[in-house]
């Protein structure tokens, strides 16, 4: 019944017996609830289930992914506190800048701090060319690849464990002619051979979530974190001078899976490099198609940072896959989370609560769901916080006597 139409009836029958019980009727019938944007619901879940959350890693840890630089010297040493804390043996610093800088990096992280942290480079495509003018770049010249490999020599030298490799390489740097250079582009075939040569991995974040690449509308589930950060969407990209992808599924973007073949021709191509594909292969979504990958290329390993909000809500087949892959996947948390923030990797992956926030903020940075946890055995796990790592990168097992 309308509003309209209840006021109606009510003001014709306001003084008879019948009118009064109808307006009684009407005044007590509960209002709907009102609209809120998407960005004002808070829900809070009735669910009653086992909580375990867990403030320390069950094994000691080496957390392959942070990002630390920038921080003070008094934010580095609370850092540190929280490595203790948690049982984090080692944290690897993806930030390191071939160049002289590196020597002022490593001394503050490996030698002020020796055990706590190991050092990753990344690869530096300007050199001196001028920052602003990206047709200057070093990239650009026929010899960069052997340039690039032989600073990579020089950082190892001084300290260096592994080279990093950021999203840029695909998404943002541009040929001369206005292409986007492709990840499996051979002018950087000298720098993964002499990573195999020196023993150093390669870690590589080469793309981002599907549904970056997706349409921002209504069907998009992370819609709401893109429209926080409309920058991080990559509809529009073109990739169309790259390869086809093989076997795409309908719905899926071509320019992501076009990026992940292209970093997995890489792959094939060097057997002796070893590789460790940031956030599960920035494919997480598929563990089904990470697996036929992994089954493909033995030189490919995986690392979880900033993807348990994945991970977790398929716990059954995350499950199966860290059980199949105990070897190949690595712990890893991005930028430099505080106890709270690392209490559900420890309760992901050592428990099986249900239905447990991946964050602790309560306006969750990725989509609008809770994780599961996989409870991982003890053997597992001990391989995925700190065996894995301390067999790939040079220096990691050193960094784990401390813990013993």
């Amino acid at each position: 019944m309308t509003a309209l139409l209840r006021s109606l009836i009510y003001l014709l029958l306001l003084d008879t017996p019948e009118g009064l019980a109808l307006g009684k009727v009407a005044a007590e019938e509960p209002a709907k609830p009102g609209r809120l944007y998407l960005d004002e619901f808070r829900p809070r879940a009735e669910l009653r289930a086992a909580a375990h959350p867990l403030e320390r890693a069950k094994f000691p840890c080496i957390n392959v992914h942070t990002h630390p630089d920038k921080l003070s010297d008094e934010e580095l040493r609370e850092m540190i506190r929280v490595m203790d804390e948690s049982q984090i043996a080692a944290s690897v610093v993806l930030d390191g800048e071939i160049g002289p800088r590196f020597v002022g990096q490593a001394d503050r992280f490996l030698r002020q701090h020796p055990g706590r942290f190991l050092l990753f480079v990344r690869m530096d495509y300007i050199g001196n060319g001028d920052p602003q003018n990206p047709a200057t770049w070093d990239m650009h010249r026929p010899d960069f690849g052997q340039q690039m490999a032989d600073r990579l020599t020089e950082a190892v030298k001084l300290g260096a464990s592994g080279l990093k490799l950021l999203k840029d390489l695909g998404l943002t740097h541009k040929d001369r002619n206005g292409l986007l250079i492709a990840p499996d582009d051979r002018r950087f075939d000298p720098v993964w051979r002499r990573a195999a040569e020196l023993g150093v991995p390669v870690l590589w974040h080469c793309s981002d979530p599907v549904a970056f690449f997706r349409p921002g509308d209504s069907t998009n589930e992370r819609w709401e974190e893109l429209h926080r950060h409309p920058e991080w969407g990559f509809q529009q990209v073109d990739l169309s001078h790259l390869p086809p992808p093989v076997d795409l599924p309908p719905g899926v973007p071509a320019a992501h899976r076009q990026l992940i073949e292209a970093r997995n021709r890489v792959i094939a191509r060097h057997p002796q490099t070893q590789f460790i594909c940031a956030h599960m292969a920035d494919i997480p979504e598929d563990l089904t198609l990470l697996s036929r990958y992994l089954d493909q290329y033995p030189n490919m390993h995986v690392e979880i940072s900033a993807r348990v909000s994945e991970l977790g809500r398929q716990p059954y087949t995350a499950r199966k896959f860290f059980m199949k892959y105990p070897d190949r996947i690595l712990f890893g948390t991005d930028g430099v989370p505080p106890v709270s923030e690392l209490i559900p990797h420890w309760r992901f992956l050592e428990t099986f609560d249900e239905n447990f926030p991946y964050e602790d903020n309560p306006f969750p940075p990725q989509g609008l769901w809770n994780i599961h946890g996989i409870g991982l055995p003890d053997e597992i796990l001990q391989k995925v916080y700190s065996a894995n790592a301390a067999r790939l990168i040079p220096g990691a097992a050193a960094t784990l006597q401390r813990m013993k």
